[in-house]
């Protein structure tokens, strides 16, 4: 408790935000990240995507905040929770799918399918799965 106050006293961005996500989230943003912007973006993100607790372990252990810092759109975290249709990386952690190191269109197809709800997980909560090959 004294590191989450010591942590976020006088922080403007984060204060109104700490009761909109549960007390496991702020646990593992205490303990996963190390700079104030990184526990920003996951505060972001949780309140943003009602992240569960595995869904935010899962974001910190492929160093989601890493890669976001180096996509293309670096949104301020304040942004992130007003933008509606925001998916800014510029790549993905598919490490769920157990690709071999030489695959094919085929192989990545196949498994992504198998692994859906991971791979819609991975890309946004936004989306959802109409059919393997539907014609638009």
């Amino acid at each position: 408790m004294r590191q989450f106050y010591e942590t976020y006293k006088g922080n403007e961005f984060a204060s109104p935000l700490v009761t909109q996500m549960s007390w496991t989230n702020h646990l593992l943003i205490l303990s996963g990240t190390k700079t104030i912007e990184e526990k920003e973006i996951y505060i972001a993100l949780s309140v943003k995507e009602k992240y569960s607790k595995r869904e935010l372990e899962r974001q910190i252990n492929s160093a989601y905040f890493q890669r976001y810092m180096l996509s293309s759109e670096n949104l301020e975290p304040a942004e992130i929770l007003r933008n509606e249709n925001a998916r800014f990386l510029d790549n993905y952690v598919l490490e769920f799918l157990h690709l071999p190191k030489k695959y094919s269109e085929s192989d990545l197809k196949r498994a992504i399918i198998q692994n859906l709800k991971n791979f819609i997980l991975e890309i946004g909560r936004d989306f959802s799965f109409v059919g393997e090959e539907y014609r638009v």
